[in-house]
């Protein structure tokens, strides 16, 4: 968690899900993830509301801007567990450089807030003999 830099990312974003195979040629998806159910699409809610897709939650988007291994152990618990204390709920992305956090907008600051909380304390920490 050290050096952890937490960096919002401008817009606002949708969890959707569309038929399997039935991705809209003119979106731009930030994530998919096929499930027998159905494909999920992450996409702007500018998208979403343009090519009339459904949604439920509005979030911001936080990058982690700290190169963290996909075998590390530890951070999503860590970031969850503070995150669950302040009542934020998280979707936690891991791709193969950064980890990224969709949070409510209402949440997005408070969310930067502890991250940067968090990144300072593992430094204050880390120099304690």
């Amino acid at each position: 968690m050290k050096g952890m830099k937490p960096q919002l990312q401008a817009g606002e974003y949708v969890f959707c899900t569309v038929a399997d195979n039935q991705i809209p040629k003119d979106v731009q998806p930030i994530g998919i993830f096929r499930e027998a159910e159905g494909t999920t699409l992450i996409i702007t809610k500018q998208e979403a509301d343009r090519l009339s897709i459904s949604y439920s939650f509005v979030a911001a988007w936080i990058t982690l801007t700290v190169h963290s291994s996909l075998e590390a152990v530890g951070l999503t618990a860590a970031i969850s567990g503070e995150l669950t204390k302040a009542d934020i709920s998280c979707n936690v992305i891991a791709a193969y450089y950064h980890d990224h956090l969709f949070v409510a907008q209402k949440d997005a600051l408070r969310t930067i807030e502890i991250l940067r909380a968090m990144s300072l304390n593992e430094v204050v920490n880390s120099q304690k003999p």
